[in-house]
């Protein structure tokens, strides 16, 4: 079926087969892709869980190669827009390309804690997803929270950037008294009040992906 483009934000869940490729293309939105399962190599990097891609609109990438166990990615958008993908293999795909900060980080492999490490911690904990040197000049942010078991804390405000989505990677996120489990996401859009991030009661390891205002 075919998605509307709108304000509305989107997440997709693809699982790739083995030794499937995707060719490289681009998108004219904003966008963060987080690979939780399988492998693939994306040009020259290597792609294994947990990993995560921040991609600026207009910025071709690619190809995506699954390996032999595949590849499970979700793409996380703060509104559907001009959300196809366009393949630079098709002609046409220049008179589509518009200026962006061309920016196309991958992470480093960010480890998850085991299931006792994770319960019993004590302190919260905040890691950058991308490296401190990076010269970030604006809204962009990806961090990694660690909560123990029942553990919260106050999730960043809303205000600054363009809304944010927190990605559940391990353990479970506690949302109007229910568990979200893992690979579960929320989305905390520029307009709301800032959220309570809980623990489930074996801890929670989370995304927090936060996007810049709109460059257009």
């Amino acid at each position: 079926s075919t998605v509307e483009a709108g304000p509305t934000p989107q997440a997709l869940l693809t699982e790739m087969s083995a030794n499937e490729t995707i060719l490289p293309h681009f998108h004219g939105v904003i966008q963060f892709q987080i690979f939780p399962a399988g492998s693939a190599t994306m040009g020259r990097n290597e792609i294994q869980p947990l990993m995560v891609q921040y991609k600026d609109r207009h910025t071709a990438y690619g190809p995506l190669v699954a390996g032999s166990n595949g590849c499970t990615f979700i793409a996380l958008r703060n509104r559907t827009g001009d959300s196809a993908p366009v393949y630079l293999s098709k002609p046409g795909y220049k008179e589509k390309l518009k200026p962006s900060k061309r920016r196309n980080w991958i992470s480093r492999h960010i480890p998850l804690s085991t299931r006792a490490i994770m319960k019993y911690r004590k302190d919260v904990c905040w890691e950058p997803v991308y490296d401190p040197d990076k010269q970030i000049a604006d809204e962009l942010d990806a961090k990694v929270v660690r909560l123990g078991a029942g553990m919260r804390v106050l999730g960043p405000d809303p205000k600054v950037g363009n809304g944010y989505y927190v990605f559940v990677a391990n353990g479970s996120l506690v949302r109007e008294g229910s568990d979200l489990p893992r690979w579960s996401v929320v989305y905390v859009d520029s307009s709301e009040e800032g959220i309570s991030i809980e623990a489930g009661q074996s801890g929670l390891e989370a995304l927090l992906l936060r996007f810049p205002k709109d460059d257009d």
